[in-house]
């Protein structure tokens, strides 16, 4: 098989993957057991994939940590797709640690809202015609109002590194979804986490920097923001201190390709009572080599505006002496190089003085050119010949380039010329000369 043929089956493989879902990820330990739900799940693989929207049935449950908060405790979530919505349909296997799921839980009744939750890059290697494993995501949110709040799965989204990077966003087709599960959140008399972030933008080639907006925080507290790979913290992180209003706008560099989210905390270590987060983050390429770096500088130099004729004679055609008429030849080629690099066009005009001879003069109204001009292959600007029409002593234009952000290059201008001779006029030789000025 091609590489070629490979590429393009890599690519639908891996929007139909982001459809179906990763590799197993097992739910934390201490998730509490939720109600598996099934809904209909619309999946739209990317354009180049080829292939056309994916609708099908997706299971998944939503647990918690604490199925019985008091109000003010934050509850960690993990929404897991239990069976996706599709399976390989080639037989090209698909490679391990290669998809990063986001999605969102929906909260409602007692606290209305949505919860982002995140996965790790992890997944088993997929079988070709295999089905797709499960796979888990999580989030948190604080409780802040005492009663029911239910929680169900909604959209998600797979993002995959293989070949290319590639997204596949599905949604709920008619949301919500089943309820999933339930927390009882009780008036314990605690205090509201009101921290908040947000990533702007929430994905970028591993050391890039993103910009992080706090707010809700202690007032000129230590806080700390790191990358989260689903599960814990990486050494991405950067620390600072909040302003008197208990907000700050932090710019971190996200290296690491695991990453998966976003926390602000305040503290020494993660602590989701005296943070937030984590928001989505996604690392889209490899991280910049290490090591010892030099800077390498160069300079491009300004040039000049100049023009240069193959010739300084032009013969024209002979007409005879009671018939007259056109007498004609071609303008010896003209190269212009505009290498100044800047914004002017330039425009190359003549004019010509009256053909003089033994009997008297022909007028120089009676000179007239056909313009042509050719831009050579790679130059900034275009070339533009001039009207077909009378020279003369007023002179006409002959070529020309509109001014533009950048302009230049090198540019062959010709004309084909016509002298319109009287018919008696006295036998002889006659000549004039052909004034060409470039501006």
């Amino acid at each position: 098989m091609s590489n070629r043929r490979r590429r393009r089956l890599a690519a639908v493989l891996g929007a139909v993957a982001l459809a179906a879902g990763t590799g197993a990820l097992a739910a934390p330990a201490h998730a509490l057991a939720a109600t598996p739900v099934d809904f209909a799940t619309h999946c739209v693989p990317p354009a180049i994939a080829g292939i056309p929207p994916i609708d099908g049935t997706t299971n998944a449950t939503v647990a918690v940590d604490n199925a019985s908060p008091k109000v003010g405790d934050k509850v960690t979530v993990t929404y897991t797709v239990n069976k996706p919505a599709a399976s390989n349909p080639v037989d090209i296997a698909l490679p391990a640690d290669i998809m990063t799921p986001t999605g969102k839980v929906v909260l409602a009744g007692a606290q209305s809202g949505t919860v982002d939750v995140t996965g790790p890059k992890k997944n088993d290697p997929v079988p070709g015609k295999g089905a797709f494993p499960a796979f888990s995501m999580s989030g948190s949110f604080t409780a802040t109002k005492a009663g029911a709040i239910t929680l169900s799965p909604g959209d998600y989204n797979i993002h995959t590194s293989y070949i290319m990077e590639l997204d596949t966003p599905c949604t709920v087709t008619n949301p919500p979804a089943p309820v999933s599960g339930t927390v009882d959140v009780t008036d314990g008399g605690g205090q509201v986490n009101e921290r908040a972030i947000t990533a702007d933008p929430a994905s970028g080639n591993a050391g890039e920097r993103t910009t992080v907006t706090g707010s809700g925080f202690t007032p000129n507290a230590d806080v700390t923001v790191a990358g989260w790979n689903g599960t814990a913290t990486t050494a991405d992180k950067i620390t600072f201190k909040s302003d008197a209003h208990g907000a700050f706008t932090a710019r971190p560099k996200i290296t690491d390709p695991a990453t998966t989210g976003i926390v602000a905390y305040e503290g020494a270590s993660w602590n989701p009572a005296a943070g937030a987060g984590p928001v989505a983050y996604t690392v889209t390429g490899t991280p910049p080599p290490a090591g010892p770096s030099q800077k390498l500088t160069t300079a491009v130099n300004a040039g000049t505006l100049s023009m240069s004729q193959a010739g300084d004679g032009v013969a024209l055609g002979a007409v005879d002496f009671g018939k007259g008429g056109a007498s004609t030849g071609a303008l010896n080629t003209v190269t212009v190089q505009d290498f100044r690099g800047g914004p002017a066009g330039w425009s190359l005009t003549g004019k010509v003085t009256d053909f003089t001879g033994p009997g008297g003069s022909i007028d120089a109204g009676r000179l007239s050119w056909t313009p042509a001009c050719a831009t050579k292959a790679g130059s900034p600007s275009v070339c533009v010949a001039g009207s077909a029409t009378t020279v003369g002593g007023a002179g006409a234009t002959l070529a020309s380039t509109p001014n533009g952000a950048l302009t230049g290059g090198e540019f062959g201008v010709d004309a084909k010329l016509s002298l319109d001779v009287p018919a008696f006029t006295p036998p002889g030789a006659y000549s004039g000369v052909l004034t060409l000025t470039l501006t």
